[in-house]
């Protein structure tokens, strides 16, 4: 029975006059607060989604609200992901840096096995 209704749902959208939009939509605003240094929308950080919406009237402050605690522990994340990457860079630098010094040593060790000028040609080396 849902299969007929399925059918003649769909069918009945194809005839319709109205047009249905499957894109997403324009974010208004988003070039401007980007060539301004802001996030592209404005639920994506700043004082409006990080600091809390209320306060007691005491002056003590609300608890954090569940995006407030998932935001943070997403930020805890990606800033433990920075830093292992970033360490990683580092020993990939000193990893090269230290090939390229073998590399270079070996050269010398090469250079320091081959034949050396003898009698006539050392005097003629050092004129």
């Amino acid at each position: 029975m849902a299969a007929p209704v399925r059918t003649l749902c769909c069918s009945v959208l194809r005839l319709s006059s109205r047009q249905f939009s499957t894109t997403c939509g324009v974010r208004a605003g988003e070039k401007w607060r980007k060539e301004h240094g802001l996030a592209r929308s404005g639920t994506e950080y700043g004082p409006l989604t990080d600091l809390p919406d209320w306060s007691f009237a005491d002056g003590r402050p609300a608890p954090p609200m569940k995006g407030q605690l998932r935001r943070k522990q997403e930020r805890e994340v990606l800033a433990r992901r920075i830093v292992m990457l970033n360490s990683e860079v580092d020993g990939g630098m000193e990893a090269w840096r230290e090939k390229q010094e073998e590399a270079k040593r070996l050269e010398e060790y090469k250079k320091s096995l081959l034949l050396k000028p003898k009698g006539k040609l050392l005097m003629k080396k050092k004129i």
